[in-house]
């Protein structure tokens, strides 16, 4: 079993299913202006791409939350994506993933 594979079974055992019930309103938004300022930095503010590729729901379609949380919390090895794993929970990232799923990020 690969890594990424280990990494992606346990992280869909352990993560919960209503990530967005266990974030404050507060935390949420501070989430949504990691969304914008950091992430919008490289992916455009309003998510159609620049430096890394467009994160709106066409573009991702096929892509599972599972998949997009474990992205956004490992990075990119080999590109510009970061890790953020140091800076956001699994529940954090989980809540990030969908709002990118359902377009949520403006």
């Amino acid at each position: 079993m690969t890594r990424l594979t280990w990494l992606a079974l346990s992280f869909m055992v352990a993560a919960p299913l209503a990530a967005s019930d266990q974030l404050s309103g507060d935390r949420q938004q501070e989430l949504r202006n990691v969304l914008i300022q950091d992430c919008g930095s490289c992916h455009g503010l309003t998510m159609h791409g620049g430096l890394g590729p467009a994160l709106v729901p066409d573009r991702l379609a096929g892509k599972s939350i599972e998949y997009l949380s474990i992205v956004i919390l490992n990075g990119r090895p080999g590109t510009a994506m970061p890790a953020w794993r140091s800076l956001l929970s699994p529940a954090e990232a989980r809540w990030m993933a969908n709002q990118l799923l359902q377009g949520e990020v403006q």
